[in-house]
């Protein structure tokens, strides 16, 4: 465990003045987080999508994305004027082009890093 805390990681939570490089996330248009829950595991992908300023945009993004196989839930922090930032939660990898292509099909461009 690199020598954190194992009680921050059984409640998911990372201390971020820690200087081992694994508690620290990284920087980019996608990052994964992969939590191990017993027997399964539960991926978490973030992306940034450009171009989104309603709720109706949030809904398109999320029906296109939530189609994907795998695909258990989706997040989406709308920032009007800027890059929204989407979290995949799925039980399996989804790769970055198709979440890319979903977005696409939305009306959207993911940001690259």
């Amino acid at each position: 465990m690199c020598g954190t805390d194992q009680s921050l990681n059984h409640l998911g939570l990372t201390d971020k003045n820690h200087a081992c490089a694994c508690a620290t996330e990284a920087h980019g248009a996608a990052t994964t987080d992969t939590q191990a829950q017993g027997a399964d595991a539960v991926i978490r992908q973030h992306y940034l999508v450009a171009g989104m300023t309603c709720s109706h945009c949030v809904a398109s993004v999320t029906e296109e994305v939530s189609a994907l196989a795998g695909v258990e839930s989706v997040s989406v922090e709308l920032r009007v004027g800027e890059a929204s930032r989407i979290m995949v939660v799925s039980s399996e990898p989804v790769s970055s082009e198709r979440v890319r292509d979903a977005v696409t099909t939305a009306g959207y461009t993911m940001v690259t890093g």
